[in-house]
């Protein structure tokens, strides 16, 4: 296990884009932290530490970047991860739900039987922006009968507001690494 310092400026190895993936947009480009082995090790650890006796049975995590987070969160803990995946692409039976986007609308799955009854939940992703997808997920978590027990986010575009479409919709604790305004 390594030893979580709290000392790096993880936002200092999120790269600034601008006018990505189109003008007057500033993408947030974390690849260039995921590359440095102390930054990604700092940021799964403090995610993963801030959870650390709730009981997680399970982490859910979203197409794709979110699986980069999710995972090793879900490793750290004990836990099993559960992955959320645009539709198609999980071979079983699965729980799905649409979310709205900027362009219109999207949907996520999850096999219908990797989330039961009696599981405790903590939804992982590297970003939440507008929240719709982080809903989605809450949606299908609580559908599964199981109890959501926190949601962890490497990120937060704080200026979208996404705490108040989140308590809309459930009371459980939203942390995240890197508040950007």
């Amino acid at each position: 296990m390594a030893e979580t310092k709290n000392d790096l400026d993880l936002e200092s190895l999120i790269t600034d884009i601008p006018d990505y993936p189109k003008p007057g947009v500033v993408f947030k480009d974390i690849t260039t932290l995921l590359r440095d082995p102390r930054g990604f090790a700092e940021a799964i650890d403090r995610i993963a530490d801030h959870f650390i006796g709730r009981g997680v049975t399970k982490v859910v995590g979203a197409e794709a970047r979110g699986f980069l987070v999710a995972a090793p969160v879900a490793y750290r803990l004990g836990a099993g991860f559960v992955p959320a995946r645009k539709p198609g692409k999980l071979p079983r039976e699965t729980r799905s739900e649409e979310y709205a986007l900027e362009y219109g609308f999207d949907r996520l799955e999850i096999h219908a039987d990797s989330i039961v009854p009696g599981d405790k939940v903590l939804l992982v992703d590297d970003l939440i922006a507008t929240g719709g997808t982080a809903v989605a997920q809450v949606k299908m978590i609580e559908d599964s009968g199981a109890e959501l027990v926190g949601m962890g986010f490497l990120m937060e575009l704080a200026f979208l507001k996404p705490r108040e479409l989140m308590a809309a919709h459930t009371d459980v604790e939203l942390f995240s690494l890197v508040q950007v305004d």
